[in-house]
């Protein structure tokens, strides 16, 4: 997936905040916690590198669609082994997902500021 219809879909997340860390990696946080963060973007597309559930984490690995996320593996974090490693509606499913884990660990007051159920 192209990198800017990425972010367009990224950012339609409820209580999505875009940043640039360490570089030049561009990260989506909610509430204040990273959920999914777009890499090296000196190539035409990145690899993007996004929290996943316990089964995901090792359906994704054993498939091989990605790898164990560099220091974020041992928190089942995955990073896409090809830019086409996965179709642009199941990265996007995963990305859903992410935030969903992520948003879960939110305090209630802190889920209802941004929106979220």
């Amino acid at each position: 997936m192209r990198f800017d219809a990425f972010d367009t879909a990224v950012r339609k997340l409820p209580g999505v905040v875009f940043d640039v860390k360490w570089g030049s990696d561009r990260t989506y946080c909610i509430g204040g916690k990273m959920f999914v963060v777009a890499g090296d973007l000196g190539k035409d597309e990145p690899r993007y590198v996004f929290k996943a559930s316990d089964l995901g984490f090792e359906m994704l690995v054993d498939s091989g669609a990605c790898t164990p996320a560099p220091y974020l593996g041992r928190s089942k974090w995955v990073q896409m082994a090809a830019p086409d490693s996965l179709s642009d509606e199941d990265l996007m499913a995963y990305i859903a997902q992410s935030h969903a884990l992520v948003a879960a660990k939110l305090t209630k007051k802190q889920r209802a500021e941004l929106g979220i159920g």
